[in-house]
């Protein structure tokens, strides 16, 4: 599926404007461009361009409430200085898995003054002496790199996931609170009914262990018979033997 198809269905009726996260990730770009994508996304703060074969970002578009982007395995090897003027609030850039070989090449993230975090796992420059250091020094801004800070203190878990926690947590809380509602409001008649399904189960579980009993005899009874053929075969090999001997 090409990116403006994807972007199209991820929209789902909704308009550009509405939209705060947009992942994109494993769809196929046009000559290695970000396509479909416009400034009318004005609100977006997370996008995820993850494997869609980018080699340039210079077709993104202006895109100032941007926090997070995530362009990891694609073939970009250069022409980041368009990050500063298209998302001057970016704090997150994951580029891991790119075609970045040198110091040069993230030079220009020098101008994203918010960046605090930035990864380059699977790039050939995390191959250079001092990688790290160099890396600090060269962007003063940055707090972690490559999920680590300075002093090798990894970073905590981003606001998302956190927020997410949340959500499921609140969501477990509302369903433990129906189930309890639930049986303080329960009608008289539903204990018979409960009463009525315990029977059940204890029928049905004797009917299991009826079964597996019956399964045992056969086995043993299969034994018995693999048994007495064997002693048999035996016997007759030896009548044979002293018949011809």
């Amino acid at each position: 599926m090409d990116m403006k198809k994807r972007i199209h269905l991820e929209l789902r009726n909704r308009t550009p404007s509405d939209v705060k996260e947009l992942v994109l990730d494993n769809c196929r770009s046009n000559e290695g461009k970000i396509e479909g994508l416009t400034d009318e996304f004005e609100e977006l703060e997370f996008l995820s361009t993850i494997n869609v074969g980018l080699t340039t970002v210079a077709h993104l578009p202006k895109l100032n409430k941007l926090k997070k982007l995530e362009l990891s395995d694609n073939r970009i090897s250069g022409g980041l200085e368009v990050l500063a003027e298209k998302c001057p609030n970016l704090t997150h850039l994951n580029l891991s898995g790119n075609k970045i070989k040198d110091l040069s090449t993230i030079e220009p993230l020098k101008e994203l003054g918010t960046l605090k975090s930035l990864d380059l796992f699977n790039c050939e420059v995390t191959n250079l002496n001092e990688y790290r250091d160099n890396v600090f020094k060269l962007l003063p801004q940055l707090t972690y790199l490559d999920g680590y800070d300075k002093d090798d203190k990894e970073a905590p878990d981003s606001d998302a996931e956190v927020y997410a926690e949340g959500l499921d947590d609140d969501e477990e809380d509302e369903d433990d609170v129906d189930e309890e509602d639930y049986d303080d409001d329960a009608a008289p008649g539903d204990e018979e009914e409960d009463e009525g399904e315990e029977d059940e189960e204890e029928e049905n579980e004797e009917e299991e262990e009826d079964d597996l009993i019956e399964t045992m005899n056969c086995n043993k009874i299969l034994n018995m018979y693999a048994a007495l053929s064997k002693i048999r075969s035996v016997k007759f090999l030896e009548f044979e033997h002293t018949l011809y001997a």
